[in-house]
């Protein structure tokens, strides 16, 4: 056969592109090496639960046009994100809030609060913070530093808060009202019936090949293609000839409990402590609200990213953003291959800028304006 267009990764970024080329009559190949579609966005039912499989992904935008977009393909609902953290023996809500706050040190103004943050990052007297514990004590002060941000980000990062760059917190946002919604994106909610079914409608159509590897299926087939969209790792793309970039990567311990109807009261609790070794809980009936008999929960574990493991957070300190240019480069040479999405980008995207790209990057290739 021959296609204009071999998209590689049956996920959102390579959906979205291949569902555009259908409308606009142009033949395009889907392959992905997982068993399913829909990347890091696949949910799947569990006692007739929808599980987020690769964590928590909750969809929220300020662009009305990905709004509209998304919902040709799906029914959302009014969920709000609103974490818990645990301290402990401590619940406090995120983001940081007047909730937090007065939970923290039992005051109850906006006054109250700033001034005792600021009480506190006078007394550190940091002028220039060298690193990433300096930075977030310089914005928001000891107590919020030490029960709500060391442990979790050092769980997230595999290091200590002193080995880690300021830049990685440019800010913490500190809200100063009673407001739990940890967006401020004004659309918001969880597709009814999971994510898998958005996908399922992108890629209707169009044929899928699963368990199919990139490099593989490009010896063995016999089918031809104008151009490829390419969402895998870049430097994975080039056979790593200018070196690895890194990733941290992501375990998940999903249990189902078919005796126990709620588990956590809350979609997502952190865990702030460094000693516990998850970063938190998810308890899925809770993002559509469900009332199912049972329950099932995943653990999500931060670890270092290996060959072999799923690339999740791209690291982008000043030595991988330097070799992913490098990588951009032979990149832009390639004539005829299309790199999309946060690994063929090095870039991490929250899911509407993730349409957003793939509509931007469809549109210039054929010349039409979403």
């Amino acid at each position: 056969m021959q296609y204009d267009y071999l998209i590689v990764g049956a996920g959102l970024f390579g959906a979205v592109f291949a569902n555009e080329c259908k409308k606009k009559g142009k033949t395009c190949l889907v392959i992905d090496k997982r068993d399913h579609i829909a990347g890091n966005i696949y949910t799947r039912k569990q006692l007739d639960i929808q599980v987020h499989v690769y964590g928590a992904h909750i969809f929220h935008t300020s662009d009305k046009k990905i709004w509209d977009y998304v919902n040709q393909y799906a029914e959302f609902n009014h969920y709000i994100n609103s974490p818990i953290a645990r301290y402990k023996d401590e619940l406090y809500n995120l983001p940081f809030n007047m909730n937090t706050f007065s939970k923290m040190w039992g005051i109850i103004t906006p006054a109250e609060a700033k001034a005792k943050i600021a009480e506190q990052i006078a007394e550190l007297h940091i002028e220039e913070p060298q690193n990433l514990e300096e930075q977030a004590l310089s914005l928001a002060g000891k107590d919020v530093y030490e029960k709500l941000v060391k442990g979790y980000t050092e769980k997230q990062w595999g290091r200590d808060c002193k080995d880690l760059p300021a830049f990685i917190i440019k800010r913490l946002p500190l809200r100063f009202t009673f407001d739990n919604n940890y967006f401020n994106d004004p659309y918001q909610g969880i597709p009814k019936g999971g994510y898998t079914a958005i996908v399922e409608k992108l890629l209707e159509g169009i044929p899928v090949q699963l368990n199919t590897e990139y490099k593989a299926f490009l010896q063995n087939t016999k089918d031809t293609f104008t151009k490829i969209l390419y969402t895998g790792m870049i430097d994975e793309y080039f056979d790593y000839k200018l070196g690895n970039l890194e990733y941290r990567s992501l375990r998940f311990e999903t249990e189902e409990l078919p005796e126990e109807e709620n588990y956590q009261g809350n979609a997502v609790v952190n865990y702030t402590e460094r000693e516990i070794p998850y970063t938190r809980i998810i308890e899925h009936k809770h993002f559509e609200f469900g009332k199912q008999p049972g329950t099932v929960i995943t653990k999500e574990y931060p670890s270092e990213w290996k060959p072999g493991n799923e690339p999740y957070y791209p690291v982008n300190n000043e030595r991988n953003n330097s070799l992913y240019e490098q990588y951009a480069t032979l990149a832009a040479s390639e004539k005829n291959v299309i790199f999309g999405g946060r690994l063929g980008q090095y870039k991490y995207y929250d899911m509407d800028k993730v349409i957003a790209a793939a509509l931007e990057t469809v549109a210039k290739e054929l010349n039409n304006n979403y």
